[in-house]
C-alpha cells in the first residue's frame, strides 16, 4: 500500500515536470531560430552591400577604360611602330570592356590591368610629345634651311646677274671702236669727187681707238659699202664674214696688227660698176662687232 502511494506520487511529479521541459526546449529552439534568421538577414545585407560595391567599382573601372580608349583615340603620331603599339593597347582595352567581372578576384585583376595600361599610356604620351617636339624642331630647322637656301639662291641669281652684267660690260668695253670715220669718193687722180661719172675708188679712213683691255694681235677690219637701195657693193659674192652667227657680205677688208694703241688706217674699194647716184652708208666691223659708220654721196649718172 505504501509502495503504491509512492508510485502515484512520483507519477504525478513526472507529469508536472514534462511541460516545463517542453516549454524550455521550445523557448531555446525559438531563440535559436530567431538568431539564425537575424544572422541570415545580416549576411544577406552584407552580400547585397558587397555586390553593390563591386558593381560600382566595376562601373567605375569600365568608365576609366572608356576614358583611356578616348585618350588613345586622341593620340596622333606619324610613327608607324608607335601607331601599331597604340592599336594593340586599344584592342586590349576593348577586350577588358567585354569582360563581365562579377567577383572581387576579377575586379582586382581588372584594376591591375588598368593600372598597367595607364602607365603604358603615359609612356606613349611622353614618346609622342618627344616626337612632336623633335618634329617641330626639325620643321623649324627645315624652314630655316629652306630660307637659307632661298637666300643663297637669290644671292646666286644676283651674283649670276652681276656676272652677266659685268661680262657684258667687259665685252662692250673690250670692243675696239673706230673714230673719225671719213668716207669719200676718189677720181683717177686720187682727188675727192662727188660725181658718179668720175668715180674710181672709194676710200674709207678711220682710227682704231686705243683699248687697254682689248686682245692685242692680228685683226681684220671689214668694210661694207651699202647702196641707197640697201644692196652691198662687193667685187665677189664669196666675200663673206660672220657677225654673231650670221654670214654677211663685205666690200673690202684689211689686216692690221693691233697693239692696244690708236692706229690710223684706210680701206679702199675699186669701182665695180655697181654704183648708182645717192647717199651711201659705210660700216666697219672688227671681231664680229660693228665698230664705226660713215657716209658719202654720189651725184649724176653712172
Amino acid at each position: 500500500m505504501e509502495n503504491q502511494e509512492k508510485y502515484q506520487a512520483e507519477h504525478v511529479e513526472h507529469k508536472k515536470g514534462a511541460p516545463i521541459v517542453m516549454i524550455v526546449s521550445t523557448i531555446i529552439l525559438t531563440l535559436g531560430l530567431i538568431a539564425l534568421v537575424v544572422l541570415y538577414y545580416n549576411q544577406k545585407s552584407k552580400m547585397v552591400e558587397m555586390e553593390q560595391v563591386l558593381t560600382e567599382e566595376k562601373d567605375s573601372l569600365a568608365n576609366e577604360l572608356r576614358m583611356m580608349m578616348y585618350g588613345y583615340d586622341t593620340l596622333k603620331t606619324s610613327n608607324d611602330t608607335l601607331n601599331a603599339e597604340i592599336q594593340r593597347e586599344r584592342t586590349r582595352i576593348q577586350k577588358l570592356l567585354e569582360v563581365n567581372a562579377s567577383n572581387a578576384q576579377l575586379i582586382r585583376k581588372y584594376k591591375a590591368e588598368i593600372s598597367t595600361m595607364r602607365d603604358i599610356m603615359k609612356s606613349y604620351i611622353v614618346q609622342i610629345d618627344s616626337l612632336n617636339t623633335r618634329n617641330q624642331i626639325l620643321t623649324a630647322e627645315n624652314v630655316e634651311i629652306k630660307q637659307q637656301m632661298t637666300v643663297v639662291q637669290e644671292t646666286n641669281v644676283e651674283l649670276e646677274k652681276a656676272k652677266e652684267e659685268l661680262t657684258s660690260k667687259v665685252t662692250v668695253a673690250s670692243v675696239i671702236q673706230a673714230k673719225d670715220v671719213v668716207a669719200v669718193a676718189l677720181n683717177k687722180k686720187r682727188k675727192e669727187t662727188d660725181e658718179l661719172r668720175n668715180l674710181d675708188k672709194v676710200r674709207v679712213c678711220f682710227t682704231l681707238r686705243e683699248n687697254p683691255i682689248a686682245a692685242a694681235g692680228n685683226k681684220v677690219v671689214y668694210l661694207r659699202v651699202v647702196r641707197p637701195d640697201q644692196l652691198v657693193i662687193t667685187p665677189s659674192p664669196d666675200n663673206l664674214f660672220e657677225v654673231k652667227g650670221e654670214q654677211l657680205i663685205f666690200s673690202a677688208n684689211r689686216a692690221v696688227d693691233y697693239a692696244n694703241t690708236d692706229i690710223e688706217m684706210c680701206i679702199f674699194l675699186d669701182n665695180t660698176g655697181d654704183f648708182i647716184p645717192g647717199t651711201y652708208n659705210v660700216e666697219l666691223y672688227l671681231d664680229s662687232e660693228k665698230i664705226g659708220t660713215g657716209a658719202f654721196t654720189l651725184k649724176g649718172r653712172g
